[in-house]
């Protein structure tokens, strides 16, 4: 069983930035390939970055691509997604997610049916 806790977001004006967190416990955080999703009021839930194990690889969305970094500390069991530039359509509730698969596919891991542990999500709001 993995538990998985956000934290992080809030409100913040349309350029500037957020760090979003994410902490694991339950599991060793290096044996989970990881992902964040966002979904906004009345939508789909929507894919925004995953990373390997290692860290080594990252895969992002095309409309964060150059503005969001996901990375992670294994040592501490956190993962993080910093957002720069933030616009007022990335708002939405931010959800990290666990893969408890042995192989990580940078296609597959784009997908949310791929994940197996999801957090209670954190709020993050930008204003024009």
């Amino acid at each position: 069983q993995v538990q998985l806790v956000e934290s992080g977001g809030g409100l913040v004006q349309a350029g500037g930035s957020l760090r979003l967190s994410c902490t694991a416990s339950g599991r060793t955080l290096s044996t989970l390939a990881m992902g964040w999703f966002r979904q906004a009021s009345g939508k789909e839930r929507e894919f925004v970055a995953t990373i390997s194990r290692s860290g080594g690889s990252t895969v992002y969305a095309d409309c964060v691509n150059g503005r969001f970094t996901i990375s992670r500390d294994n040592a501490i069991n956190t993962m993080y997604l910093q957002m720069n530039n933030l616009k007022p359509e990335d708002t939405a509730v931010y959800y990290c997610a666990a893969d408890t698969q042995p192989v990580w596919n940078p296609t597959w891991a784009t997908r949310a049916s791929k994940y197996d542990y999801w957090g209670q999500g954190t709020q993050v709001t930008v204003s024009s």
